[in-house]
């Protein structure tokens, strides 16, 4: 049963993440993406959440907390990997920008690559980082389907318009069985974290997420996309990591508790978003039609 459950795992994150690179790019065009990017205070902001905040953070949950080794090594080990192919699917719950939630999570997941090679070996001592690995499941998984969905997009926008709900739905369909194969899978050895081990992952979680609301300061719409841009972490990246570094299964499962806490968290957080953006629009329609009258 467990065999069966991880295959069903495997293919809903295939999926899921595939599906949802096709509907977004099969609804943006490659301007869109690119225009936040071309916004140098936004991307300082979210480079800054990511890769210096949460890591230092990081560094004060492990150092001020009694932990044992693998789940420091796990928390270690998310703070430094940002750019989660989750981000896309809240900016879409959350009736927010899609554009810049992909631009968002190209520029981090590229980021990651360069900058966990970097400073792993620092924090985390005989640590080694294959940028290449990563770098290929980046292309493969998410940027092929990405580049082709726009290219589709741009050159037959009838078919695009036609495709798009199809792959909306079965992202959101490999969206409910992967969250219910890795509950069913994992439940039972997160339980074994109990105490300051969850403890531990649902500060940095939320400790993200409000280090990346206060680096948004000024735009409501830019604090959003940021507290979820910096609370998920490339969840992906990090196991990759430690697959090639670390016995200890705690590490991994640090990080599996960190995705089903991450989903726990973030869903109802982009649902409440998205419930407010309709009844913002629904006031403004009716502020309209009373001005007209």
């Amino acid at each position: 049963m467990k065999e069966f459950l991880e295959i069903i795992f495997q293919f809903s994150v295939l999926a899921f993440v595939v599906g949802s690179m096709i509907a977004m790019g099969l609804n943006l065009t490659i301007r869109q993406i690119a225009k936040p990017l071309r916004n140098v205070r936004l991307v300082t902001l979210v480079l800054a959440a990511n890769f210096l905040a949460v890591p230092f953070f990081a560094y004060l949950l492990v150092e001020l907390l009694p932990l044992s080794m693998g789940v420091k090594e796990g928390i270690v080990l998310l703070s430094v990997a940002a750019g989660a192919p989750f981000l896309p699917k809240l900016a879409c719950i959350a009736k927010s920008d899609p554009a810049m939630s992909i631009a968002l999570m190209l520029l981090l997941m590229v980021a990651t690559v360069f900058y966990m090679p970097l400073v792993l070996p620092y924090f985390l001592k005989g640590t080694e980082v294959d940028s290449l690995q990563i770098a290929k499941s980046l292309v493969t998984l998410m940027l092929v389907p990405l580049v082709a969905s726009l290219y589709v997009k741009a050159h037959f926008q009838t078919t695009a318009e036609r495709l798009r709900p199809v792959f909306v739905k079965i992202s959101d369909f490999a969206l409910v069985i992967l969250a219910g194969a890795l509950i069913l899978l994992h439940t039972k050895s997160i339980l074994g974290l109990w105490g300051w081990g969850l403890v531990s992952i649902l500060l940095l979680l939320t400790g993200a997420m409000g280090i990346g609301y206060i680096f948004g300061f000024g735009n409501p719409e830019r604090r959003f996309m940021l507290s979820i841009a910096t609370a998920q972490r490339n969840i992906s990246a990090a196991i990759l990591v430690a697959s090639r570094n670390f016995d200890d299964p705690e590490v991994t499962l640090t990080m599996v508790a960190a995705a089903i806490l991450g989903l726990l968290i973030m869903l109802p957080y982009a649902r409440a978003r998205g419930k407010c953006a309709i009844d913002l629009q629904i006031n403004e329609k009716e502020t309209q039609w009373e001005k007209d009258i």
